[in-house]
């Protein structure tokens, strides 16, 4: 726990009061600069003042507190500057040192100040000022240094046509120790992360085709809930109930159709599965055994427009299966409750159905939950990524219907995830297979979360050809010296974002707001200079 110190926004108050008070123009200014959604920094005198009346309360030597009793020891102390003053303070911060639990022998004080952007290297400060500084502030002989370095590899020029970059981040954090020299690239014994955030979605994804599907899958679900059903715009030309009627028609004029599943012709609806497989290319395997419900799953879930179209569909099938004009093959297994009325028409006892209420959008659901958790079951244990009792949690029909979407959705984003490490990073089993597992782990104990970051420890070679050329979003370098209580640390950042978000940055003819990348450019970067000291009471 820490107290954030901040300037109190001004209330905002109607045009007519604004323009009565309009004595202080300066201060007017300055708070025009901050919008409420945006913390207000403190001049940095003030901060100081804060920061001694911090010291002063933990000082069991003043003699106002001498009242017989133990200091108490306050959380940390951090104060929001203005970096009005000529170094550019941004922060203020102060940390008690303790001896014991409740005994304060001192006070840590930090000074964090930010300078940029620019695009001039020479600018920057060089590894052996930086080490002169630290030995200056802390009379220190030997100190050691630790490198930290960011990339974005979905942002490097080798990977502009990245195909999820608009809404997908994979960034690696590289730490190593002994620094050479600023913007030292991480050398091969680094300590290396991927930070994986994925959101489903985009359109140049490779599995967009089976998104659009689980998007189906959602809209009946909602419509399930709430009665209302919001239905998408068909893909198919055809009327679902002219696609439908064809179905049941082969299946009619095929000899061997009870023992062979139908084959969907690619110019009539393409399967699913397949439009999986031509993007994903070698990831997936291609499902040649799609049954009854899939191939009629398919042709609805492009065509149905109505719930009218849902009911006139399934009216069709029942109709054809009742007078055995048709005896489909379904897949063993099968949980849904039109697989059940099948299995019944093999013995001539179907039971009666009433397409009527939800009735006809639950049967639709079930069919399409029945589908794709075969489909992920096939990309997942097609390549030994997981077994079938690790993917239990996710397939299981002991839950009610709501559930059970909801877990395919994550069972979704975790492919999302694998495909983009895959395709994208070419990464192999080795990798793949943890990262998997630490997906199902995840989300066995989470609800769906497209904002989750996975880590995934990886040898810094199997990213080597992504971050060789590039610059990092981030690099830092840290001076430390003294071990345990005494150790004191000083840190020299670059990186191409403001590092805090209260203070504006200024260039010539351009405005930088906090969420402004500096120019455009890799290249240039915003420097940010973390130093401390101690001070001890006697």
């Amino acid at each position: 726990m820490r107290f954030i110190a901040e300037k109190k926004p001004a209330k905002i108050e109607d045009e007519e009061s604004t323009d009565e008070q309009s004595g202080d123009d300066t201060k007017d200014s300055e708070l025009s600069m901050h919008n409420s959604s945006r913390p207000v920094p403190l001049p940095v005198h003030k901060a100081r003042q804060l920061l001694s009346s911090y010291t002063l309360a933990h000082n069991p030597n003043m003699n106002q507190l001498a009242i017989g009793m133990p200091v108490s020891v306050l959380p940390p102390l951090w104060v929001r500057c203005d970096g009005s003053d000529p170094e550019g303070t941004c922060w203020l911060g102060a940390e008690p040192i303790q001896a014991s639990s409740n005994k304060v022998t001192g006070i840590n004080f930090h000074v964090v100040s930010c300078k940029g952007p620019s695009a001039e290297k020479l600018s920057f400060a060089n590894l052996e000022e930086l080490k002169q500084i630290h030995k200056r502030r802390h009379h220190s002989s030997a100190t050691m240094t630790k490198g930290f370095a960011q990339y974005d590899l979905f942002g490097s020029t080798t990977v502009e046509n990245s195909i999820i970059e608009s809404q997908s981040h994979v960034l690696v954090d590289f730490t190593w120790n002994t620094v050479d020299k600023i913007l030292q690239k991480p050398p091969i014994a680094s300590t290396a992360t991927l930070n994986i955030q994925v959101e489903s979605g985009d359109q140049k994804s490779p599995v967009y085709q089976l998104y659009k599907e689980l998007d189906f899958l959602l809209v009946l679900a909602e419509g399930l809930k709430t009665g209302v059903t919001s239905w998408p715009e068909p893909v198919e030309t055809r009327s679902a109930v002219e696609l439908v009627q064809e179905l049941l028609n082969d299946l009619k004029n095929k000899l061997d159709g009870v023992n062979n599943p139908i084959k969907i012709e690619a110019e009539d609806v393409k399967s699913d599965i397949a439009a999986v497989e031509q993007a994903v290319q070698s990831f997936s395997t291609e499902r040649g055994d799609l049954d009854f419900t899939e191939q009629l799953w398919c042709r609805m879930r492009q065509s149905v427009n109505s719930y009218q179209d849902v009911v006139d569909c399934f009216a069709l099938v029942i109709q054809s299966l009742k007078y055995g004009d048709v005896q489909p093959w379904i897949h063993r297994g099968s949980s849904s409750s039109l697989s059940r009325l099948i299995q019944q028409s093999y013995h001539g006892n179907m039971e009666a159905v009433s397409l009527v209420g939800l009735a006809p959008i639950r049967m639709l659901l079930e069919i399409g939950l029945d589908k794709m958790k075969k489909d992920y079951i096939n990309c997942f244990i097609g390549q030994e990524l997981a077994t079938l009792n690790y993917l239990d949690y996710f397939i299981s029909t002991s839950v009610d219907l709501q559930e059970q979407v909801h877990r395919v959705r994550k069972l979704h984003h975790m492919l999302e995830i694998v495909v983009c490490c895959s395709i994208f990073l070419s990464m192999g089993h080795d990798n793949l297979f943890p990262l998997t597992q630490s997906c199902l782990k995840y989300y066995k104990e989470n609800t769906w979360n497209e904002k989750h970051v996975f880590q995934l420890p990886i040898r810094p070679s199997v990213v080597g050809s992504f971050y060789q050329n590039a610059h990092p979003n981030t690099w830092r370098v840290e001076i430390v010296s003294g071990h345990g209580p005494t150790e004191v640390k000083t840190l020299w950042q670059l990186s191409s974002r403001p590092p805090v978000d209260h203070v504006i940055f200024y260039m010539p003819d351009l405005l930088l707001e906090s969420t402004v990348i500096a120019d455009g450019s890799d290249e240039t970067y915003f420097t940010a200079l973390v130093t401390s000291s101690q001070v001890h009471f006697t």
